[in-house]
């Protein structure tokens, strides 16, 4: 059975869908602070990576029924050490991948002490669980920019890969709560073409989508994935802290563009009774998705959900 199926009868099963009648949307599945998920399945195991909480820099968490129940690993610190370029408790929005050869590569966001900014690196494990070892030198830091966030990687269908990450514009000031409020800076999307080891970048990074005038101060936590032959570019716009946060999306005839944005976002505010839904991961089937939704503004806390993405053409929806 596929996994949209097995997780849609086993949630309707355990009476956690807030929509039965498409059985989309569950959750919370990890009533913590979980922010900005991703999601890695393997054979037996499910995996979900978020954002540092406490002293932990990568926080992880385990599925052994397809996604549908989680638990956290209160203990457990995938990236005990961000890596000499990095200080710790501000390691953000990790990403993992099979690399295919017995290595898992993680990357992630931290902040660069010598840059003044955040930067995207890498990390290798052969365990999913970790810990993984942290590369000596990031990936990129666009310190002019203001910094890189949100890495996801990407493989092509001709074993091409790449990465996607956010250049941080919106940490340059502009006020507003979460920055750029005046729309001085640019948050652009980018897409950097990666050597075979998935570590080492090589030509110039692309952007492919920036900021508009709906997406108030910035666009963010991009994720690429590859449906039926159309490449899908999910991503996360307006502030983070903010009733205003949402997951959209836009489609390309190829990897480098051009994006055409979706004509309504994919999840806001009211949807599902969920507040502030951000930072989405879909599988790289494009079934399924982890994302957080805001539970607390004061202190900032946000919840993993998941949902079955429904599709109709290059039109998706949950």
């Amino acid at each position: 059975m596929p996994l949209r199926n097995r997780l849609l009868s086993l949630t309707i099963l355990s009476g956690i869908c807030f929509s039965c009648a498409n059985a989309t949307v569950y959750g919370s599945v990890i009533s913590a602070n979980f922010p900005d998920p991703d999601i890695l399945i393997t054979p037996n195991v499910t995996y979900a990576f978020a954002t540092n909480s406490g002293n932990i820099n990568i926080q992880v968490a385990t599925s052994y029924d397809n996604g549908t129940t989680w638990t956290l690993l209160d203990a457990v610190d995938a990236l005990p050490d961000v890596g000499p370029w990095a200080t710790v408790n501000s390691t953000w929005a990790p990403d993992v991948i099979d690399r295919g050869d017995g290595t898992f590569v993680m990357y992630y966001a931290a902040e660069s002490p010598s840059q003044q900014t955040h930067c995207v690196g890498a990390a290798t494990s052969t365990n999913p669980l970790g810990p993984y070892t942290s590369q000596t030198q990031p990936i990129t830091c666009q310190t002019m920019g203001g910094g890189a966030i949100d890495p996801a990687g990407f493989q092509d269908v001709d074993g091409q890969r790449y990465i996607v990450y956010k250049v941080d514009g919106s940490s340059l000031g502009g006020g507003g709560p979460c920055g750029n409020a005046n729309g001085e800076y640019s948050t652009p999307i980018m897409l950097q073409m990666m050597e075979e080891d998935a570590l080492t970048p090589t030509g110039d990074p692309v952007q492919i989508v920036n900021r508009e005038s709906q997406d108030g101060p910035l666009v963010e936590a991009p994720v690429l994935i590859l449906h039926n032959g159309t490449y899908v570019l999910t991503y996360s716009s307006n502030c983070y802290n903010t009733d205003l946060y949402d997951i959209a999306y836009a489609t390309a005839p190829s990897v480098s563009g051009p994006y055409t944005r979706a004509s309504s976002p994919l999840l806001v505010s009211g949807d599902d009774n969920l507040t502030g839904p951000g930072g989405a991961t879909p599988t790289p089937d494009g079934s399924f998705m982890v994302f957080h939704a805001t539970v607390n503004f004061n202190p900032l806390t946000r919840y993993m959900y998941t949902a079955t993405i429904l599709w109709n053409g290059t039109m998706m929806s949950v």
